[in-house]
Formats: C-alpha cells, sequence, structure tokens
C-alpha cells in the first residue's frame, strides 16, 4: 500500500472559535465546508500549503487533545508571523528538542495540538533563540 495523503480529523466545538485560530490567527485557507441543514455540525477541510485537516464539530469524529505532528521546512519563519499577529490565546515557545529538531506547538481552543516541527540545523539555525514552555 502507498499512501497518498493522510488527513487528521479534528474534533471542534465551536465553529466561529475554530475559524478565528485556524484561518486568522494559522492562515489555512478555507477549502470546503458542509451542513446537513441549518440546525446541523459543520464538518469543514482547511489547508495551508501541503497541510489539510479536516474540523468536525459531529460528535464521534476524532477525540479533543488530538496531537498532530507536522514536520517541514520554514519552521522559525511560521513562528515568528504567528507571534507577530499576537493572538492573546496562544504564543508558543520555539524550541531545540532532544530528537534534534526546531519545534513549536499550538493548542486550538478545543485542546488539540499541532507540532511544526524541521530538522535542527546548525548552520541555518545558529542564529535563533530557543525557549521552551513546559
Amino acid at each position: 500500500m502507498k499512501a497518498e495523503r493522510i488527513i487528521p480529523i479534528l474534533r471542534i466545538f465551536d465553529y466561529q472559535k475554530a475559524k478565528e485560530f485556524y484561518i486568522d490567527w494559522l492562515g489555512f485557507e478555507m477549502v470546503w465546508e458542509h451542513f446537513f441543514d441549518d440546525n446541523s455540525p459543520v464538518y469543514m477541510e482547511v489547508k495551508r500549503e501541503n497541510i489539510v485537516f479536516h474540523l468536525s464539530e459531529h460528535h464521534g469524529d476524532g477525540t479533543p487533545g488530538t496531537r498532530v505532528a507536522v514536520w517541514g521546512e520554514g519552521v522559525p519563519q511560521y513562528h515568528q508571523e504567528l507571534i507577530d499577529k499576537k493572538y492573546k490565546y496562544n504564543r508558543p515557545g520555539l524550541e531545540k528538542t532532544f530528537y534534534n529538531a526546531v519545534s513549536f506547538t499550538v493548542i486550538d481552543p478545543f485542546g488539540n495540538q499541532i507540532t511544526f516541527e524541521e530538522e535542527y540545523d546548525e548552520a541555518k539555525h545558529k542564529e535563533l533563540e530557543f525557549f521552551s514552555i513546559h
């Protein structure tokens, strides 16, 4: 078997809070959203570059508190972009992990945690200031 895409389904409880966090702060775009009727929960897809998440208000679609690791490039720059937005509910620290990565974790309003990681390169990352929030 060869996987083509892996799309985590993250449980959400508030449509507006989800949009504020994923669209306004993290900079994802809304790909599509679906409501069965005017009084039903939302199921939506958001993406930023190659990162795709499904967000669901439906009972049984995911568990609050899920952790997702996203590996890529440009993690320190993305971290700075988020810090510069001064989002009052989340100010993640940038850290160098024991497994040799540059990393930061955001926690959405529903307890889901997304860790953005990049392999640490001494020459590329020597100017970074690391701090960790535990």
